[in-house]
C-alpha cells in the first residue's frame, strides 16, 4: 500500500513540476527575432512608422481643433509601483540684487522620472535575460549615466492616428474586474461593436476603467489590474502599430493568469516587436464623449539613455 501511495506521490509530483516548466507563452531565441526589419542597427522599433505623410495624415482627423489631454498629474499623491516615488520640494528662494525686488522660484524634484505617472516605455526598459530590442545586449550598452542605445531620447515626437478600444464598455460595466484577462474575443467584440478599422502605425489604446481608481484607491490600483492579454495582445501587434496603451500601470493584466509568467506583454511588444507602451492614461474623457478615433500627439523627455518617460499625450479632435 505504501509503495503504491508513494508511486501515485511520485507521479503528481511530477505531472505539476512538467506543467509548471511549460509557460503558456515563452520569448523566441534571439536568432529568430533578430535583425529587426529595420535593420540590425536600428533603435526606433515601430517609431519608424512616423514619417512626414504620417504625421499629415493623422492630423487629418481634426476638425474642431479640440484637445483632451490624456496624462495625470504628478504628485505624490499618485499610485507607485515597487520603491518609486515622487518628490517635489520646493527650494526656498535667496534674496537677489536689484531695486525691482524679484524673487525666483525653483523645485527639486526626487523621482524615477521615467517611470511614473503617465509614462512612455522605451526599448531600454525591458530586456530577455539581458538581450533587448534587436538583440542589444544590457552588458554592453548600460553605463552609470544612461543607456549608449535604446536611450528615449532617440524617440522625438510622436504623432499619429489613434483608436480607442472601450473594452470595458463592450462588456457593459464601468470598470473591468481585478486581474480580468482581456481576450481575444473582447477585443474583436470591441472591435466590431466601435466599427473600428486599423492602418499601419496606430497607436492601439484600450479602455478598461481601471484609470477609475488614480489617486483613490492606490493600493488596489498597483496591487492587480485587468489588461491585455497575451493572445490578444499578439492579435494587436498584427496590426503593425506604433504603440499599445491603456488606463492601467503595464497594458497587460497583472498578475498574469500563468503564474510562471511575469508581465509577458512587456517583452512581446517591448522586446520583440519593437512597440512601445504607453501606460496609466487618463481616458474618461475620450470615453465619455465616445471618441473612437482622433490624432495622437506626445514627445517622451529628452534624457540622454533614459529607459522610458512621464509624458503627456493630448488627443486631437
Amino acid at each position: 500500500m505504501k509503495s503504491i501511495v508513494l508511486a501515485l506521490s511520485t507521479l503528481l509530483f511530477a505531472t505539476l513540476t512538467a506543467s509548471a516548466q511549460t509557460p503558456s507563452w515563452s520569448p523566441p531565441p534571439d536568432n529568430q527575432r533578430c535583425p529587426s526589419r529595420w535593420g540590425a542597427a536600428d533603435e526606433r522599433g515601430a517609431a519608424n512608422h512616423v514619417t512626414p505623410q504620417s504625421v499629415l495624415n493623422a492630423l487629418k482627423l481634426v476638425k474642431t481643433g479640440e484637445m483632451i489631454e490624456l496624462a495625470h498629474v504628478l504628485n505624490n499623491q499618485m499610485p507607485f509601483s515597487g520603491t518609486r516615488r515622487f518628490d517635489l520640494h520646493v527650494k526656498v528662494p535667496n534674496p537677489v540684487p536689484g531695486t525691482n525686488n524679484r524673487v525666483t522660484n525653483e523645485e527639486v524634484v526626487t523621482s524615477e522620472i521615467g517611470q511614473v505617472g503617465t509614462q512612455f516605455d522605451g526599448f531600454g526598459h525591458q530586456s530577455h535575460a539581458g538581450s533587448h530590442y534587436n538583440c542589444f545586449k544590457t552588458s554592453e550598452i548600460v553605463t552609470r549615466s544612461g543607456f549608449t542605445k535604446l536611450g528615449v531620447h532617440n524617440v522625438g515626437t510622436l504623432i499619429a492616428r489613434a483608436v480607442l478600444i472601450d473594452v470595458a464598455g463592450y462588456k457593459g460595466v464601468d470598470m473591468l474586474g481585478d486581474n480580468y484577462e482581456i481576450t481575444l474575443d473582447d477585443i474583436e467584440g470591441s472591435v466590431k461593436k466601435q466599427n473600428i478599422t486599423f492602418e499601419r502605425g496606430d497607436a492601439i489604446i484600450i479602455h478598461t476603467g481601471w484609470g477609475k481608481l488614480w489617486g483613490k484607491q492606490n493600493a488596489r490600483y498597483q496591487k492587480t489590474n485587468p489588461g491585455l492579454g497575451v493572445p490578444a495582445a499578439q492579435w494587436l501587434i498584427a496590426k503593425d502599430p506604433l504603440l499599445l496603451g491603456a488606463d492601467n500601470a503595464p497594458v497587460e493584466v497583472s498578475p498574469n493568469p500563468d503564474r510562471s509568467l511575469n508581465l509577458p506583454v512587456h517583452q512581446l511588444a517591448l522586446v520583440i516587436h519593437g512597440v512601445h507602451l504607453l501606460e496609466n492614461l487618463k481616458l474618461d474623457e475620450l470615453v465619455a464623449r465616445n471618441v473612437s478615433e482622433f490624432a495622437l500627439v506626445l514627445q517622451p523627455m529628452k534624457m540622454q539613455g533614459a529607459t522610458g518617460s512621464t509624458v503627456a499625450p493630448v488627443a486631437l479632435r
